[in-house]
């Protein structure tokens, strides 16, 4: 668990035994950012910032949605961040944040095993840097917490950008493949659509989240309720990114899928073209083959007659499919 106290001149760390202490101080305020697994955080969590008990589970357990519960002197939000994962899976980092009117606490997870935990804290470490270079002061938690909203906005607009910059290259691949092997390509425009999915979800569910801080007028004030109107656009306006960028992806996979069949349609009609010519050989080929005629020699006129027959029909089918348009 990293404590940290935020002052106009910056941000200092200090030590677990100086929290109540720095609680106290009016010159600034303190952020408190940790692991779920972090055996500390209850402790923080019950005995010194006094959260709800729902709260405390809530920062234990998995959150698959974003939620908020809304309180006299605090607000909790869960957020989540996409990061790209192997075969086309997204993982949902989860994003905890406790925003009191002297404190914010920030908890990160629980991940999956397979993700790096740095992964996690990437938006806490680059508010927290933007601080100690100098290039932003937050006055108050909220201000704090609305720069780590914006960090996660960031991070989901990095991933609808990075399928907008795939997609050129892919729609040249359906607009100019030989079908040969279309479920690569097919494979590929699905998982893509999966990884746009999941990131539009997730804004379109933060978008909800800070929609609702906005609407709490009794328990939050204006100041962190604007806070949360701009992060709610914010949210928003990425949600309609995505939403443009799915109806271009999708239209490429129909385009796709269109000329896949397409393909396959015309490639049966021939198929039964071939069958429609060559059934009444096999047929006239089948009944000279039975047993029941036996002859002691060729006959030269009979065999000839049976291949002009054989040819005539072939020859008037050909014309048929030909005036139905089959080739």
């Amino acid at each position: 668990m990293d404590l940290w106290f935020v002052h106009p001149d910056g941000i200092r760390s200090f030590d677990a035994a100086q929290l109540t202490t720095q609680l106290e101080r009016t010159d600034g305020f303190v952020w408190v950012d940790a692991q779920a697994d972090d055996e500390q955080v209850e402790r923080l969590l019950t005995e010194v910032v006094h959260a709800h008990p729902l709260v405390v589970a809530a920062c234990r357990q998995r959150n698959h949605v974003p939620t908020l519960h809304g309180y006299a002197d605090h607000v909790f939000v869960v957020l989540h961040s996409p990061f790209a994962g192997d075969a086309g899976h997204v993982h949902l980092l989860e994003l905890d944040q406790l925003v009191g009117r002297r404190y914010l606490v920030t908890v990160h997870g629980p991940i999956n095993p397979v993700v790096d935990p740095a992964e996690s804290v990437r938006e806490t470490v680059a508010v927290r840097g933007r601080i100690e270079r100098g290039t932003f002061r937050p006055t108050s938690p909220a201000e704090l917490s609305h720069a780590i909203g914006s960090a996660v906005v960031r991070s989901q607009r990095e991933v609808v950008s990075s399928v907008a910059e795939s997609l050129p290259a892919l729609e040249q691949l359906a607009m100019s493949s030989d079908f040969r092997r279309p479920e690569e390509l097919l494979e590929r425009l699905f998982l893509i659509r999966h990884e746009l999915i999941t990131v539009r979800t997730m804004s379109a569910q933060s978008h909800e989240i800070y929609a609702r801080i906005r609407g709490l007028d009794r328990v939050v004030p204006e100041v962190e309720r604007s806070y949360a109107g701009d992060l709610a656009e914010q949210f928003d306006r990425l949600r309609s990114l995505a939403d443009g960028e799915s109806h271009f992806l999708f239209g490429v996979i129909d385009l796709y899928q269109t000329r896949v069949t397409t393909k396959m349609t015309v490639a049966m009609e021939r198929l039964a073209v071939i069958a429609a010519i060559t059934l009444p050989v096999t047929a006239l080929a089948s009944i000279y083959g039975m047993n029941v005629i036996v002859n002691d020699s060729t006959h030269l006129t009979q065999l000839v007659l049976v291949l002009l027959v054989m040819a005539s029909i072939s020859g008037l089918l050909l014309r048929w499919t030909k005036k139905q348009g089959w080739w």
